[in-house]
């Protein structure tokens, strides 16, 4: 599929990837929608709490957040406002231990938990919908590209489109590009709640998490490499981050998927953007904006609507490249 070009062009003073990645998350508010809130038992014993917003619609859009967000953010909420304008019923859900809900065993999420999001899929599946699309957000984005590239054509047939938006499909590549001096804030910022999560496990799992020295863990390398790695069965970092990154599963996707990451975005390396792949792949999208920072896209200051709940929304009505 050849690469989508793409009009988002937002004003001067909007053009900055901090000003993108930074404004939204601090100036728009999160709406509480009208929802019904409903626990998802798990076959291991564990729990997700999903948020079903409805219109009675016959076609359903299952948004999963992003590190350490919940269905409660506000680019959670105003997707769901976009979509719901345009006629689509949403589900939503807050993966393990997120929205301020411990869940119940000593492991947790992870960058490449595929496996909860087939099992919101399967509950979705059960509400009778005629048709399904999945949006994920960056992390989300990756879980909802590798769920797609594993399933492949055994895909239901109920699931139609995706889009994965600000998505770091290299995970090592992104680790490393966050580490860098300039990306400093962003990675103390992504690092403050994971400890406050390790904190939380060393509590209630006593004998089980050396949390010692947990404040000098800088980077997400030693912080995967010393909870997530070992505690998700993986031997090591290298192989938690080659088996998760959706990269390596996007050759099998089945279904029109769109891939939507700004080319100045902090969190990606060069690794995390397919553009040779998506230059032959029948099914992939790729649209690379030059500005939109990391899960931005503001192409104003207005916030109740941004461009990017508009493109998504335009996307799963007709997925075409000229759309974009």
């Amino acid at each position: 599929m050849p690469l989508i070009p793409s009009n988002f062009c937002p004003p001067r003073y909007l053009r900055h990837h901090d000003i993108q990645t930074i404004l939204p998350s601090i100036a728009r508010r999160a709406r509480k929608p009208s929802s019904e809130i409903l626990p998802l038992q798990l076959d291991d014993g564990d729990i997700l709490i999903t948020r079903l917003r409805t219109n009675r619609a016959s076609r359903l859009a299952i948004v999963s957040h992003g590190l350490e967000g919940s269905f409660d953010r506000a680019y959670i909420t105003g997707m769901s406002d976009a979509l719901t304008s345009f006629g689509w019923d949403v589900l939503t859900w807050n993966m393990r231990g997120c929205g301020g809900t411990p869940n119940k065993l000593v492991t947790w999420y992870h960058s490449g938990k595929s496996d909860d999001l087939r099992a919101v899929v399967r509950y979705a599946q059960t509400l009778s919908y005629s048709e399904i699309s999945l949006i994920g957000f960056s992390v989300g984005g990756n879980i909802t590209l590798k769920y797609l590239g594993e399933e492949g054509r055994a895909l239901a047939r109920s699931i139609t489109q995706a889009v994965a938006i600000s998505v770091p499909t290299d995970l090592r590549g992104s680790a490393e590009k966050l580490a860098k001096g300039e990306n400093a804030v962003y990675m103390r910022y992504l690092l403050h709640p994971l400890r406050r999560r390790m904190r939380e496990k060393s509590a209630r799992f006593p004998g089980i998490f050396d949390i010692s020295g947990l404040d000098r863990i800088k980077t997400f390398r030693e912080f995967d490499a010393r909870f997530t790695a070992p505690f998700h069965g993986f031997s090591s970092v290298e192989e938690y981050w080659d088996r998760s990154s959706s990269r390596n599963y996007l050759s099998t996707i089945s279904i029109p998927t769109l891939v939507l990451s700004a080319l100045d975005d902090p969190f990606l390396s060069e690794s995390c953007f397919p553009f040779a792949l998506a230059e032959t792949h029948p099914h992939l999208f790729l649209e690379t904006p030059s500005y939109g920072g990391h899960v931005g896209f503001l192409d104003s200051l207005r916030l109740s609507r941004t461009w990017l709940e508009e493109r998504v929304a335009r996307f799963l009505e007709n997925p075409s490249p000229a759309l974009s």
